[in-house]
């Protein structure tokens, strides 16, 4: 009941959707740039795309369809592992020495549900060989260095360079084209109820972008944001002795409380005043405060 409720809710979601008409695009060419560069000497933070939100109206036949796995977003400049922020990621020896020559772009992750385990591992200064061997690195870009590749050609590209490492922690991320608004509906549903967090689009046609574009989109089944903690609250009943929510603002000055969400581990070990979380929510009020704030994560500063 739960799965055929939520494809109903998914399909009114997206019922506005256009889809295309049109021939399948033709296939890839041939790709005659060279396999790319390692990063620039002396480049800090790295270059990466970031996705909007899905929003009706998208024409599905021009976009390639993938999870959305909730990891630790790495990128592999040719020769070092950073985080998006452009802090190294102190990963074992083995794991990185069989990376090639080029840029790539993914997301460290062992399985669904397992946020906290992947973040843990891939934060600390020393690695720890046995958290790491349940780690893989889920590419799924190539960027060429001109910039010139469309994201079908890139597809193309990493999938070849990541199966010619052969090596079981490095997979390519799967794409795979769809026009039907059912079938996503029914597709985000399955995927939310196995324990993913929701689907990415990426428009195949584009180039590569680089910050928040349009050209890649994330699908889920509630919204998110962030916001600065600025103001803790002391719990009662069952949470007395500990936090009980806390007081947070948006990047536009708005300010509310979020109060569920937290696990009691949490509560008791309260957030820093300056503090970034994410919270999930459902619309805003008229006021433009989230509806149903409830706390998804800390951001991660590292």
């Amino acid at each position: 009941m739960f799965i055929k409720s939520y494809h109903f809710a998914v399909c009114a979601f997206i019922s506005t959707v256009v889809f295309s008409q049109s021939q399948v695009l033709s296939q890839v060419q041939s790709q005659s740039q060279s396999e790319g560069d390692p990063t620039p000497e002396g480049q800090i933070k790295p270059d990466v795309q970031l996705a909007s939100l899905y929003s009706d109206g998208v024409q599905l036949s021009d976009y390639y369809i993938s999870e959305k796995y909730d990891g630790v977003r790495a990128i592999w400049t040719g020769n070092v592992l950073m985080t998006r922020q452009g802090n190294p990621i102190q990963a074992p020896a083995w794991f990185t020495d069989p990376l090639p020559s080029v840029w790539l772009d993914g997301e460290l992750w062992s399985k669904r549900n397992d946020f906290e385990f992947i973040v843990s591992t891939v934060r600390k200064h020393q690695p720890v060989d046995h958290e790491w061997r349940h780690i893989h690195y889920m590419v799924f870009d190539a960027p060429d260095q001109e910039k010139r590749m469309t994201f079908a050609q890139r597809y193309v590209r990493y999938s070849r360079i990541v199966t010619e490492l052969k090596q079981p922690h490095v997979m390519p991320v799967t794409q795979f084209s769809m026009n039907d608004n059912a079938k996503l509906a029914a597709l985000l549903a399955r995927y939310v109820s196995e324990g993913s967090e929701g689907l990415m689009l990426h428009r195949k046609q584009a180039l590569f972008e680089s910050g928040r574009t349009d050209n890649l989109l994330k699908l889920k089944p509630h919204m998110d944001a962030e916001a600065t903690v600025r103001e803790i609250f002391n719990g009662a009943g069952k949470y007395e002795g500990m936090m009980g929510s806390v007081l947070v603002e948006m990047p536009s000055g708005i300010r509310f409380k979020i109060g569920s969400g937290f696990t009691d581990l949490q509560r008791q070990n309260p957030p820093d005043i300056g503090e970034i979380v994410t919270y999930k929510y459902h619309g805003f009020t008229e006021k433009g405060i989230p509806r149903f704030a409830t706390f998804l994560r800390y951001r991660d500063p590292y």
